[in-house]
């Protein structure tokens, strides 16, 4: 079985940085994203256009390398959930997540007996097209897979201990945008009462030992987050990242040229 890189750099006590993929899905960003020291990868099938096929494949592509491939699924549903883990991931992401039953749900559907719910199909991508042990392989699988609960309303803020104290969850993460939507001030990412709620989950994370993650969109934000006291990061979207680059790139060679 793939190590899960993410439990590992959580376990000896560091801060694991990532990225979401929400655009590129080409077979080199694994090995890209490998040579950059990423430590996971989350790719993208609630807001992004990852086919089942694609999430296949960018997997497979991943399990050549040391980082750990996560999945963000649309929904909580056991088809999506399951079928994302038989494909080899190493976690799931789930948005909003609102309630004790729903982080419940979630676990039932990505961990095995007696942790969860999640029927075995072994010999596949799983486990590498290769017979394995049972009894060793579904434990080790327990222990192996990460589950990111998306804290991204007033209600999740609300029942924050309750989906924290859930077996089986690890990581606690706020979806920014959403959690001030659902707030009433959208996009007002320093307004106290946002900032207040980005204390509560780091509180309620620190209590149980779970991670605290977000994802910044600048260094600027990241060093916020980080003060605050979140220990998980994915630093944007390999969409975001591209096109502040290149735009900053694109800028200076015409301010050169225009010399």
């Amino acid at each position: 079985m793939k190590e899960n890189r993410f439990k590992r750099v959580r376990s000896a006590g560091n801060v694991p940085v990532g990225q979401m993929l929400w655009e590129f899905g080409s077979r080199g960003m694994a090995r890209m994203m490998d040579g950059c020291d990423v430590d996971f990868a989350i790719i993208d099938t609630e807001h992004a256009a990852f086919s089942s096929a694609d999430v296949a494949d960018l997997i497979a592509w991943f399990s050549a390398t040391t980082v750990a491939p996560f999945v963000r699924v649309p929904e909580i549903a056991y088809h999506l959930l399951a079928r994302t883990m038989d494909a080899g991931a190493l976690g799931v992401m789930v948005p909003n997540v609102r309630t004790a039953d729903e982080a419940r749900a979630i676990v039932d559907a990505v961990k095995y007996a007696p942790l969860g719910k999640r029927g075995i199909g072994l010999g596949g991508a799983l486990t590498s097209y290769r017979g394995v042990t049972p009894s060793e392989f579904l434990t080790d699988s327990n222990e192996n897979t990460t589950v990111i609960c998306q804290i991204e309303s007033v209600e999740g803020i609300a029942n924050l201990d309750a989906i924290a104290t859930t077996p089986g969850v690890d990581v606690l993460w706020v979806g920014h945008y959403d959690l001030s939507q659902s707030m009433g001030i959208p996009g007002q990412f320093h307004d106290r009462r946002f900032l207040d709620n980005l204390k509560r989950v780091v509180d309620a994370c620190n209590r149980r030992n779970l991670g605290a993650g977000i994802q910044p969109g600048s260094i600027e934000q990241a060093r916020e987050w980080l003060e605050i006291g979140f220990n998980v990061i994915s630093y944007g979207t390999d969409m975001s990242v591209y096109l502040a680059a290149m735009t900053d790139a694109v800028t200076q060679v015409r301010a050169l040229a225009a010399k």
